[in-house]
């Protein structure tokens, strides 16, 4: 068994999506601050982070997109750990749904690797990411997808408002996973992907450390 992480460090300050603010990461009690407070020579850190959600690696979840959709706490373990997954390459700029035609995804995790994140913390990073189109969600719903997750800024194309993959999938109930990274250690079939993010109500979107057992 071989473990394969596929998540980026979540640092101070850095940047996930334009427009976003990067994390403050900081004591909310110091190592020194603590020792008033435990016998002598024991000392802890209890820190402190602020963030917005879709920081790092995370998952969607339909309340992302759907005031009535399921929330984080909602969502079922068998969604999101222990998945069996495909996982598919490709270099285009929008990816269709010639992409996925003729494979058995019914119940799978669907991972695209695109390579994308090797421009992560690069300004590279943010302008022209590869995505899927609306078409290729509406096959990855209709053939019984059960997560869907790509190595990019952003599993839709940004250049307008819409957002035909995320409506489409997190309509069907599939949660999504952008910003995955190490993609390109997986094999094509067979991996088992764990992407379970913290059970949160009233909350759409959160970070995992998502990895791979191969």
């Amino acid at each position: 068994m071989t473990l394969i992480d596929l998540s980026h460090v979540v640092e101070a300050g850095m940047q996930t999506y334009p427009g976003l603010p990067g994390p403050v990461i900081c004591d909310f009690l110091s190592r020194e601050a603590s020792r008033s407070k435990y016998a002598p020579g024991t000392e802890f850190q209890i820190g402190k982070i602020e963030l917005v959600a879709n920081t790092g690696t995370y998952v969607d979840s339909p309340f992302h997109r759907y005031a009535d959709g399921t929330d984080l706490a909602g969502l079922r373990l068998e969604q999101l750990a222990h998945l069996d997954t495909v996982v598919i390459s490709s270099k285009a700029s929008a990816i269709g749904p010639e992409a996925f035609q003729g494979l058995e995804l019914r119940g799978k995790a669907v991972l695209v690797h695109t390579g994308w994140s090797r421009h992560f913390r690069t300004p590279e990073y943010f302008t022209g990411h590869p995505h899927l189109t609306g078409a290729a969600a509406e096959l990855l719903a209709r053939a019984g997808a059960t997560f869907v997750g790509i190595d990019s800024l952003n599993i839709d194309g940004t250049a307008d408002g819409s957002r035909p993959v995320h409506s489409t999938l997190l309509a069907a109930g599939i949660p999504i996973g952008e910003h995955f990274t190490n993609l390109g250690a997986l094999p094509a079939r067979g991996a088992r992907l764990h992407a379970a993010p913290v059970k949160v109500k009233a909350i759409g979107t959160f970070p995992v450390r998502a990895y791979a057992i191969v």
